[in-house]
């Protein structure tokens, strides 16, 4: 991903943050037969000084991907969304997309048997706390008892970035009058209303 000295981030807090609210990774390798991407779940290994971050891959997943023999990129998609040049009152630009987004890259470490089945216990608590009547993998005996023969399909691994590059689009580079009326747009009713994106607007702007 290209930098740009406007839109740079490399604030470990905000990139921990955009991990913890959009869980959801995008996993790119470049395997032999060419390149590979899947789409798992995420959560940050809270264990480690260094960001780590830890998943699970339905088998055969791993050898897909050749999982530890080369480099990952893990790709965090935040809030995104169209910005119309309408939007900017007297000034003249082109309209554009705002987004925030990070890249992180390292060779994964695999995670097996019982430190696997850790992570997977500590996914379904993350997601299922959320719930009314959450149902974690230890809720019964015949619960575990699935859970346990179902982990044995999957793998784990842990991904401690050698390199991190990670973007916060959000109209920065323009005058305050034109960003704050950007966060009104889409804080309303149009087709590109979005709350999610004007708040991450607000963040970065310090509004």
């Amino acid at each position: 991903m290209r930098t740009n000295p406007y839109y740079e981030l490399d604030d470990r807090e905000t990139v921990e943050r955009l991990i913890r609210e959009n869980p959801w990774a995008i996993l790119v390798s470049p395997a032999t037969g060419g390149l590979v991407a899947s789409h798992y779940p995420v959560l940050i290994d809270e264990d480690h000084d260094e960001l780590s971050i830890v998943t699970h891959l339905g088998r055969p997943d791993e050898k897909v991907h050749e999982l530890g023999q080369h480099e990952m990129l893990m790709i965090i998609q935040g809030p995104h969304g169209y910005i119309s040049s309408s939007w900017y009152g007297e000034l003249i630009q082109v309209p554009t997309w705002n987004f925030i987004t990070a890249h992180l890259t390292g060779v994964p470490e695999i995670i097996e048997g019982e430190e696997n089945f850790e992570v997977l216990t500590r996914l379904v608590e993350h997601f299922e706390a959320q719930v009314e009547n959450p149902r974690f993998l230890d809720s019964s005996p015949e619960v575990a008892e699935d859970a346990r023969r179902d982990s044995k399909g999957t793998i784990g691994l842990r991904l401690t970035p050698t390199n991190i590059v990670a973007k916060q689009k959000m109209s920065q580079n323009r005058p305050p009058e034109v960003i704050d009326d950007v966060i009104a747009e889409l804080e309303g009713d149009g087709p590109y209303a979005s709350d999610a994106l004007a708040r991450e607007m607000r963040i970065a702007n310090g509004r």
